[in-house]
Protein backbone atom coordinates (compact mmCIF):
# COMPACT_ATOMS: atom_id res chain seq x y z
CA UNK A 1 0.00 0.00 0.00
CA UNK A 2 1.20 3.66 -1.04
CA UNK A 3 2.48 5.83 1.50
CA UNK A 4 0.64 8.60 2.60
CA UNK A 5 2.06 11.49 1.40
CA UNK A 6 0.84 13.66 4.32
CA UNK A 7 2.51 11.05 7.08
CA UNK A 8 5.35 12.87 8.48
CA UNK A 9 8.68 10.64 8.84
CA UNK A 10 9.12 8.33 12.15
CA UNK A 11 11.25 11.11 15.24
CA UNK A 12 14.29 9.64 15.60
CA UNK A 13 15.71 9.98 19.19
CA UNK A 14 18.42 12.86 19.09
CA UNK A 15 20.83 13.46 20.67
CA UNK A 16 20.99 16.88 20.79
CA UNK A 17 20.01 18.36 24.54
CA UNK A 18 18.91 21.80 26.10
CA UNK A 19 22.54 22.59 26.33
CA UNK A 20 23.61 21.35 23.07
CA UNK A 21 25.19 18.22 22.09
CA UNK A 22 25.62 15.19 24.29
CA UNK A 23 28.88 13.25 25.19
CA UNK A 24 29.40 10.45 27.26
CA UNK A 25 31.39 12.79 29.43
CA UNK A 26 28.18 15.16 30.03
CA UNK A 27 25.65 12.17 30.37
CA UNK A 28 27.92 10.68 33.01
CA UNK A 29 28.85 13.87 34.84
CA UNK A 30 25.04 15.05 34.67
CA UNK A 31 23.85 11.33 36.18
CA UNK A 32 26.35 11.90 38.73
CA UNK A 33 24.76 14.95 40.19
CA UNK A 34 21.64 13.55 39.79
CA UNK A 35 22.33 10.87 41.89
CA UNK A 36 24.28 13.31 44.36
CA UNK A 37 20.96 15.49 44.75
CA UNK A 38 18.29 12.57 44.80
CA UNK A 39 20.23 9.51 45.55
CA UNK A 40 20.49 6.20 43.06
CA UNK A 41 16.96 5.65 43.54
CA UNK A 42 16.25 8.88 40.89
CA UNK A 43 18.89 7.53 38.33
CA UNK A 44 16.64 6.10 35.26
CA UNK A 45 17.10 5.94 32.00
CA UNK A 46 14.14 8.35 31.51
CA UNK A 47 15.03 10.90 34.36
CA UNK A 48 18.28 11.18 32.93
CA UNK A 49 17.10 12.02 29.26
CA UNK A 50 14.66 14.56 31.05
CA UNK A 51 17.66 15.98 33.60
CA UNK A 52 20.01 16.37 29.72
CA UNK A 53 16.43 17.63 27.58
CA UNK A 54 16.69 14.53 25.46
CA UNK A 55 14.96 11.34 25.22
CA UNK A 56 15.25 8.29 27.03
CA UNK A 57 16.66 6.42 23.61
CA UNK A 58 19.33 8.57 22.98
CA UNK A 59 21.15 7.85 25.98
CA UNK A 60 21.69 4.03 24.94
CA UNK A 61 24.66 4.93 22.77
CA UNK A 62 26.42 5.98 25.73
CA UNK A 63 25.36 3.83 27.45
CA UNK A 64 23.88 0.23 26.84
CA UNK A 65 21.50 0.12 30.05
CA UNK A 66 21.07 0.70 33.89
CA UNK A 67 24.02 -1.39 34.32
CA UNK A 68 26.14 0.02 32.13
CA UNK A 69 24.87 3.58 33.53
CA UNK A 70 26.03 2.69 37.04
CA UNK A 71 29.39 1.56 35.58
CA UNK A 72 29.17 4.89 34.32
CA UNK A 73 29.34 6.59 38.08
CA UNK A 74 32.01 4.77 39.48
CA UNK A 75 34.07 5.96 35.74
CA UNK A 76 33.07 9.48 36.90
CA UNK A 77 33.83 8.76 40.08
CA UNK A 78 37.81 7.47 39.43
CA UNK A 79 37.77 10.26 36.66
CA UNK A 80 37.42 12.79 39.46
CA UNK A 81 39.64 11.09 41.48
CA UNK A 82 42.61 11.27 38.90
CA UNK A 83 42.33 14.52 38.49
CA UNK A 84 42.78 15.66 41.60
CA UNK A 85 45.64 13.54 42.21
CA UNK A 86 46.73 14.80 38.53
CA UNK A 87 46.72 18.51 39.59
CA UNK A 88 48.54 17.91 42.88
CA UNK A 89 51.22 15.89 41.52
CA UNK A 90 54.58 16.52 42.86
CA UNK A 91 56.62 18.83 40.52
CA UNK A 92 59.02 16.34 40.89
CA UNK A 93 56.67 13.88 38.47
CA UNK A 94 56.45 16.50 35.90
CA UNK A 95 57.49 14.86 32.82
CA UNK A 96 60.62 15.38 31.31
CA UNK A 97 61.67 17.59 28.28
CA UNK A 98 62.37 14.53 26.34
CA UNK A 99 59.09 12.82 27.00
CA UNK A 100 56.12 12.84 24.70
CA UNK A 101 54.01 15.87 25.38
CA UNK A 102 50.39 15.65 26.76
CA UNK A 103 48.96 15.89 23.67
CA UNK A 104 50.21 13.05 21.84
CA UNK A 105 49.16 10.09 21.10
CA UNK A 106 50.05 6.64 21.50
CA UNK A 107 48.94 3.78 19.30
CA UNK A 108 45.55 3.41 21.68
CA UNK A 109 44.54 6.94 20.95
CA UNK A 110 45.86 7.20 24.96
CA UNK A 111 47.47 10.98 25.46
CA UNK A 112 50.74 10.65 27.29
CA UNK A 113 49.55 12.36 30.37
CA UNK A 114 47.20 10.42 30.77
CA UNK A 115 49.21 7.11 30.44
CA UNK A 116 51.45 8.74 32.98
CA UNK A 117 48.71 9.12 35.62
CA UNK A 118 48.98 5.43 35.44
CA UNK A 119 52.20 5.19 37.05
CA UNK A 120 52.83 5.75 40.44
CA UNK A 121 52.78 9.51 41.98
CA UNK A 122 56.36 9.87 43.41
CA UNK A 123 59.75 9.64 41.73
CA UNK A 124 61.43 8.91 44.70
CA UNK A 125 61.00 5.06 45.88
CA UNK A 126 61.25 6.81 49.56
CA UNK A 127 57.38 8.38 48.79
CA UNK A 128 55.85 5.20 47.93
CA UNK A 129 53.92 5.52 51.39
CA UNK A 130 53.63 9.17 51.26
CA UNK A 131 52.24 8.51 47.42
CA UNK A 132 49.62 5.87 48.94
CA UNK A 133 48.59 8.21 51.64
CA UNK A 134 47.70 10.91 49.04
CA UNK A 135 45.69 8.37 46.72
CA UNK A 136 43.99 7.67 49.81
CA UNK A 137 42.88 10.93 50.71
CA UNK A 138 41.79 12.11 47.53
CA UNK A 139 39.07 8.73 46.87
CA UNK A 140 37.98 9.73 51.22
CA UNK A 141 37.57 13.49 49.48
CA UNK A 142 35.68 12.18 46.43
CA UNK A 143 33.48 9.74 48.45
CA UNK A 144 32.57 12.81 50.67
CA UNK A 145 31.47 14.81 48.15
CA UNK A 146 29.47 11.66 46.25
CA UNK A 147 28.12 9.60 48.88
CA UNK A 148 25.22 8.31 47.15
CA UNK A 149 27.13 6.85 44.44
CA UNK A 150 30.18 5.23 46.96
CA UNK A 151 28.03 2.14 47.30
CA UNK A 152 28.70 1.34 43.31
CA UNK A 153 32.60 1.61 44.22
CA UNK A 154 32.25 -1.59 46.26
CA UNK A 155 28.96 -3.13 44.35
CA UNK A 156 30.01 -3.09 40.89
CA UNK A 157 33.52 -3.75 42.04
CA UNK A 158 31.98 -7.67 42.53
CA UNK A 159 29.34 -7.41 39.79
CA UNK A 160 32.48 -6.48 36.96
CA UNK A 161 35.14 -8.64 36.22
CA UNK A 162 38.17 -6.83 36.36
CA UNK A 163 38.91 -6.86 32.37
CA UNK A 164 35.64 -5.42 32.17
CA UNK A 165 35.78 -2.49 34.69
CA UNK A 166 36.30 0.83 33.01
CA UNK A 167 39.40 1.71 32.76
CA UNK A 168 39.81 4.67 35.29
CA UNK A 169 39.40 2.57 37.19
CA UNK A 170 41.53 -0.26 36.35
CA UNK A 171 44.28 3.08 36.42
CA UNK A 172 43.47 3.04 39.24
CA UNK A 173 44.67 -0.45 40.58
CA UNK A 174 48.01 0.21 38.45
CA UNK A 175 48.94 3.74 40.71
CA UNK A 176 48.19 1.82 44.06
CA UNK A 177 50.19 -1.61 42.39
CA UNK A 178 52.81 0.56 41.31
CA UNK A 179 53.66 2.65 44.52
CA UNK A 180 53.40 -0.99 46.43
CA UNK A 181 56.13 -2.10 43.99
CA UNK A 182 58.18 0.85 45.31
CA UNK A 183 58.39 -0.51 48.48
CA UNK A 184 60.54 -3.64 47.28
CA UNK A 185 58.08 -6.53 48.40
CA UNK A 186 57.70 -9.26 46.31
CA UNK A 187 55.07 -9.94 43.67
CA UNK A 188 52.93 -11.91 46.24
CA UNK A 189 53.70 -9.84 49.18
CA UNK A 190 52.47 -6.84 46.69
CA UNK A 191 49.32 -8.56 45.69
CA UNK A 192 48.50 -9.43 49.24
CA UNK A 193 48.94 -5.76 50.09
CA UNK A 194 47.09 -4.15 47.54
CA UNK A 195 43.76 -6.18 48.69
CA UNK A 196 44.41 -5.17 51.95
CA UNK A 197 44.98 -1.48 50.92
CA UNK A 198 41.38 -1.59 48.87
CA UNK A 199 39.49 -3.04 51.42
CA UNK A 200 40.34 -0.64 53.87
CA UNK A 201 39.84 2.34 52.05
CA UNK A 202 36.41 0.73 50.85
CA UNK A 203 35.75 -0.48 53.81
CA UNK A 204 36.42 3.03 56.03
CA UNK A 205 34.65 4.67 53.63
CA UNK A 206 31.71 2.79 53.69
CA UNK A 207 31.66 2.71 57.82
CA UNK A 208 32.23 7.41 57.63
CA UNK A 209 29.47 7.14 55.34
CA UNK A 210 27.17 4.46 56.93
CA UNK A 211 23.65 6.61 58.62
CA UNK A 212 23.75 6.69 62.41
CA UNK A 213 21.31 9.28 63.12
CA UNK A 214 17.48 8.46 63.85
CA UNK A 215 16.17 11.43 64.83
CA UNK A 216 18.04 14.54 63.41
CA UNK A 217 16.27 16.76 65.40
CA UNK A 218 16.50 15.52 69.08
CA UNK A 219 18.94 17.19 71.16
CA UNK A 220 20.06 14.14 73.78
CA UNK A 221 22.73 12.26 71.65
CA UNK A 222 20.99 8.89 73.29
CA UNK A 223 17.78 9.69 71.69
CA UNK A 224 19.27 11.28 68.62
CA UNK A 225 20.81 7.72 67.90
CA UNK A 226 17.82 6.13 68.77
CA UNK A 227 19.01 4.14 71.67
CA UNK A 228 16.15 3.53 73.27
CA UNK A 229 15.33 1.50 70.28
CA UNK A 230 17.39 -1.37 71.14
CA UNK A 231 17.20 -3.80 73.87
CA UNK A 232 19.43 -3.14 76.63
CA UNK A 233 19.46 -6.58 77.52
CA UNK A 234 20.09 -7.86 74.36
CA UNK A 235 22.35 -5.81 73.47
CA UNK A 236 24.33 -4.00 76.35
CA UNK A 237 27.58 -3.24 74.77
CA UNK A 238 26.52 -2.58 72.16
CA UNK A 239 24.17 0.70 73.69
CA UNK A 240 26.94 1.46 75.81
CA UNK A 241 29.71 2.61 73.08
CA UNK A 242 26.54 3.39 70.44
CA UNK A 243 27.85 7.19 71.07
CA UNK A 244 31.63 6.61 70.36
CA UNK A 245 30.86 4.17 67.50
CA UNK A 246 28.91 6.95 65.98
CA UNK A 247 31.88 9.21 65.67
CA UNK A 248 34.01 9.71 62.35
CA UNK A 249 37.54 8.13 62.39
CA UNK A 250 38.06 11.03 59.37
CA UNK A 251 40.93 11.46 57.45
CA UNK A 252 43.14 10.91 60.66
CA UNK A 253 41.68 7.79 60.98
CA UNK A 254 42.17 6.42 58.00
CA UNK A 255 45.69 7.43 57.78
CA UNK A 256 46.40 5.73 61.04
CA UNK A 257 44.74 2.29 60.12
CA UNK A 258 46.41 2.65 56.13
CA UNK A 259 50.18 3.13 58.21
CA UNK A 260 49.24 -0.33 60.92
CA UNK A 261 48.21 -1.83 57.65
CA UNK A 262 51.41 -0.86 55.54
CA UNK A 263 53.60 -1.60 58.55
CA UNK A 264 52.37 -5.07 58.75
CA UNK A 265 53.42 -5.74 54.94
CA UNK A 266 56.89 -4.06 54.90
CA UNK A 267 58.23 -4.27 58.67
CA UNK A 268 59.92 -7.39 59.40
CA UNK A 269 57.87 -9.69 62.39
CA UNK A 270 59.11 -9.34 65.33
CA UNK A 271 60.85 -12.69 66.90
CA UNK A 272 59.17 -14.94 69.10
CA UNK A 273 59.86 -15.11 72.61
Amino acid sequence: MAKNPQTPPARRASDRGRYGRLSRERVLATALELVDREGLSALSMRRLGAELGVEAMALYRYAEGKDALLDGLVEAMHLELHARLDADRPAADEPDADEPDADDKSADGTGAAEAAATRADDTDADDWRAGLHRFARTLYDVCLDHPHAVPLLTTRLLAVPMARRPLPVLRSHERVLALLEKAGLEESTTAAAFEAVLGWLLGYVSVELRPMVDNPDEPDPAFRLGLHRLPSQELPTLRRLALAVAERGGPEGLATGLDALLDRFTKPASPSP
